[in-house]
């Protein structure tokens, strides 16, 4: 049990740091053109060149701290298992993968996505891994 609520916990702590990264400071810093909706997959399709650079950069950077807090977050409350940060990371991979696929984007966007959420996958397994070592002994 202790299990499928770290799980479910790690998710949601992912989703909220994605959220974090991506709205509140992201499109803070680099506000999305008026009447943007960033909700609307339509919009974000037709208009993907009018969103800033920085906006798009806050992409990447909370994919990759989601997949990394999520991770941690799971294995922080498992103590005992990486399964459940390994169903989070896989999760938020699949995730970026999709956004990645159902968005037309620069080669440069998709290629550091991609590469940035793999890379978050292994520094959350690095850092799941040494807190549940820590947790067990």
């Amino acid at each position: 049990m202790k299990n499928v609520l770290a799980t479910i916990v790690g998710f949601i702590a992912a989703s909220v740091t994605v959220y974090i990264f991506e709205s509140l400071i992201g499109h803070n810093l680099f506000p999305l053109p008026e009447g943007a909706n960033p909700m609307d997959m339509e919009w974000i399709k037709n208009n993907m060149d009018q969103i800033p650079m920085g906006s798009k950069i806050f992409v990447v950077i909370a994919h990759f701290a989601g997949i990394v807090v999520g991770m941690l977050v799971a294995a922080m409350i498992s103590k005992k298992s990486m399964v459940p940060s390994y169903i989070v990371g896989g999760l938020m991979l699949a995730a970026t993968c999709f956004n990645i696929v159902m968005l037309p984007k620069e080669l440069w966007f998709t290629l550091s996505d991609g590469l940035f959420a793999i890379i978050g996958f292994l520094v959350g397994k690095q850092l799941g891994s040494k807190k549940i070592n820590k947790e067990s002994i």
